[in-house]
């Protein structure tokens, strides 16, 4: 993206003005080891049409590429990790189409340079999938999920959770944003905005261990191979 400016309506009803290539690049270049390391997890509160994301996969994907391009089926896995540890709100439907798109295509091109004719549909569908849930419509504010007109739909942000467990196998998990956020229990109790959903017993384990509250998922799912995750829908 090079203009940081859609339209000046957008400017206006929106606030909406995309940070530079150049300042981006600077950004990541801060937490580089963390931009390099492929599970490392991001979230873009307000990722426009993915100019951070964009360019924090990208550098994921090189590492993929330099450690894994020998071997495919470790490539898979660890360039499918590289996405699902990526994630973004965004209170526009247009922008945030345009992410998930935008970084579809960045795996897609690296996918076939490196996989060449081991390319696998399942793999491509599983991508799809993967940021069809991880870049939603939403606002970073309120942390509730907007209609296409941008209104707060009164339904929590919830994200998904993807861990790998054995082999192929994947679980998913699905959290809300808005409990995420929280360090713990009594944290959250001093912030008004989230008063209305702070029960613990719902929401929240206690680890004795650590002396903390935990963030209880509030759905699982079975483990699954990472190339047939929409199956467990």
């Amino acid at each position: 993206m090079t203009n940081q400016v859609k339209s000046k309506k957008r400017v206006a009803d929106h606030g909406e003005v995309f940070t530079a290539e150049r300042e981006v690049k600077a950004m990541c270049d801060l937490v580089k080891d963390e931009c390099e390391r492929i599970d490392s997890r991001f979230l873009e509160p307000a990722c426009g049409n993915g100019n951070f994301l964009a360019e924090i996969l990208s550098r994921k994907l090189a590492v993929c590429k330099r450690l894994y391009k020998k071997y495919i089926p470790d490539y898979e896995k660890y360039t499918f990790l590289a996405v699902s540890s990526i994630y973004g709100v965004e209170l526009l439907a247009d922008n945030a189409a345009e992410c998930r798109e935008r970084l579809y295509g960045i795996w897609e091109k690296e996918y076939k340079a490196v996989c060449k004719a081991e390319q696998n549909e399942d793999m491509r569908k599983s991508i799809r999938y993967l940021l069809q849930k991880n870049i939603l419509c939403g606002n970073a504010l309120s942390l509730m999920q907007v209609d296409e007109q941008g209104n707060d739909t009164y339904q929590y942000i919830t994200f998904c959770e993807w861990s790998f467990v054995s082999g192929s196998l994947v679980k998913r998990r699905d959290f809300r944003l808005d409990v995420l956020l929280r360090e713990n229990e009594d944290n959250a109790m001093q912030f008004s905005l989230f008063a209305d959903s702070a029960d613990s017993s719902e929401f929240w384990d206690y680890d004795a261990a650590t002396k903390a509250y935990i963030p209880k998922p509030i759905k699982e799912y079975k483990p699954i191979d990472y190339r047939r995750i929409w199956e467990n829908e």
